[in-house]
């Protein structure tokens, strides 16, 4: 009998030793896996919160507003602090009086500054899509859930091109809001906007798609003069990501969006995310009948580079161009008022490679109508270096077909930072975004392991101390970085208030440089 309890005793513990084993090992089915993928196991697994029945027919959207509520979370940024007034500094009348009239300037306390948006979570373990300028130089990302959690979130990478952020909270089972197919939205379906407006949190507002493919010239806007006028841009050069030229396809919606909006849902009545809302045109700053939303297969793209790459891996036509209208028709002196007049090839790039030539009229993509940039920015926004696209041109009368290979480019630096004591915000405070090596690369450097930094972002200590793209961090704090995650754990150990970084320039030079992070 003691045999037998011997051997069934033996028995548990191995069957024990092996599951534990095997848990340890493990690999997660869901790496690797594009987002949209990743929620394809998971809405397969949670069939109740995928079975949302349109709406469309009753113009009932409580289902839908309940399956994308949860997921909508409230951001908050916090600035660099400033000091004096809102210009930024003392008044001026007081330092050239005070001392005259025998007052001494009160000393004026340095107020952080604050913004808040929104944001769409779109994996279970804590990644969300919000817009760039809703993080852009925050010094502090601070995320609140439905359910009123507070969580601190670490930018993962920024697109500025399409005005979008992937950032991240260390959490787990989180509801998500199921990415749709903005291909299929037609003008004239209702939508749903869900965000925070005016820090009314969970705030849900419908109305309809009133167009589609809308480029505003809001992105990159505050880079022009005052007087110009936003919306009144015609032409686009698709060439290189140096240009720093904005991808705007919105969809354009009649639901109510307003400051706080920024970086929440669009989704159609079957509580599908179809876009993220990113811009209103407005003369009071609040809505005045039109907002605009990124669509969220342009998103899908850079989301998932972001992730992977840490910045967005863009393919190029290498072409400038203008799209036509009757004006510019009469212009350049072409017969046709639509499309797109190619005023210059890049040399080197796919455009020139395919066979296109300067004067081209760009008629088609794809197979599809073009009538203005947009109708091709989307389009090869979602493409990457090495993908092929189709364009027909109208060249002497008749058209012709080229299918060019784009090209890439060396990548840039995309902006933006943070600062403070957690580990997700000395993450931002170092501005950058990050790749593990590989095994070229390691042999390159001569290097056994390490990161290589994929994007510096505007103010961070990557960028004030000149720590390029393609620069490769090997230890931080004295711990080896082997790869992302070990960033995470290696950063909090400060020692006397300064994170210590060693690593190489891309030219191979070493470098060792400590950084203060105080606030």
């Amino acid at each position: 009998m003691k045999k037998i309890g011997l051997t069934l005793l033996t028995a548990f513990v191995g069957g024990a030793m092996a599951l534990g084993t095997y848990k340890v090992f493990e690999k997660d089915p869901l790496e690797g896996l594009s987002f949209e993928d990743r929620q394809k196991v998971y809405f397969a697994s949670n069939r109740a919160t995928s079975n949302v029945v349109s709406s469309a027919g009753d113009v009932d959207f409580t289902q839908a507003a309940a399956s994308v509520t949860p997921a909508v979370v409230y951001i908050r940024t916090t600035y660099a602090a400033s000091s004096g007034s809102s210009q930024g500094g003392r008044d001026p009348f007081e330092d050239m009086f005070g001392d005259f009239f025998g007052q001494r300037s009160r000393p004026q306390q340095r107020v952080p500054q604050r913004a808040s948006g929104s944001g769409v979570i779109i994996s279970p373990d804590g990644y969300i899509v919000t817009n760039n300028h809703v993080v852009a130089n925050a010094s502090k990302v601070e995320v609140t859930t439905n359910d009123h959690r507070v969580l601190q979130a670490k930018v993962i990478g920024t697109d500025p091109s399409t005005d979008l952020a992937l950032i991240k909270v260390t959490a787990t089972n989180l509801p998500i809001v199921k990415l749709g197919n903005s291909d299929d939205v037609r003008v004239g379906e209702w939508v749903l906007a869900v965000g925070n407006p005016f820090n009314l949190n969970s705030t849900v507002t419908a109305g309809i798609v009133s167009a589609k493919g809308r480029n505003i010239g809001i992105i990159g806007s505050e880079d022009n003069d005052e007087q110009s006028n936003p919306f009144g841009r015609s032409s686009y050069q698709q060439q290189a990501p140096r240009l720093n030229k904005a991808i705007e396809s919105f969809i354009q919606t009649d639901a109510a969006i307003n400051p706080g909006n920024s970086g929440g849902a669009l989704v159609n009545t079957k509580g599908e995310l179809i876009g993220i809302n990113s811009a209103i045109a407005s003369h009071t700053g609040s809505y005045e009948g039109y907002g605009f939303a990124v669509p969220v297969n342009l998103a899908k793209k850079v989301l998932n580079d972001l992730e992977k790459f840490g910045s967005v891996k863009r393919g190029y036509i290498g072409v400038s161009f203008t799209e036509l209208n009757p004006d510019r028709a009469e212009e350049l002196k072409v017969s046709r008022n639509t499309g797109l007049y190619v005023s210059e090839l890049v040399p080197g790039g796919g455009a020139e490679a395919a066979g296109l030539q300067k004067g081209d009229i760009i008629t088609k993509v794809e197979g599809n109508a073009v009538y203005e940039s947009s109708d091709l920015q989307e389009r090869v926004g979602r493409l990457h270096p090495g993908d092929k696209i189709n364009l027909t041109v109208l060249r002497g009368g008749s058209e012709k077909n080229f299918t060019i290979t784009l090209k890439g480019d060396a990548p840039v630096a995309n902006r933006t930072a943070a600062v403070s004591k957690s580990a997700e915000e000395l993450y931002n405070k170092l501005g950058g975004s990050f790749q593990p090596l590989t095994q070229a690369q390691k042999s390159k450097f001569h290097i056994p392991s390490g990161v290589v930094v994929t994007q510096v972002r505007q103010g961070g200590l990557f960028e004030n101390y000149d720590i390029p793209v393609g620069s490769v961090i090997t230890s931080i704090n004295k711990q080896p970085i082997n790869g992302v995650a070990d960033i995470d754990k290696a950063i909090p150990n400060l020692k006397r208030g300064q994170i210590v970084i060693e690593g190489y320039y891309p030219d191979g030079t070493k470098f060792a440089n400590a950084f203060g992070v105080g606030e």
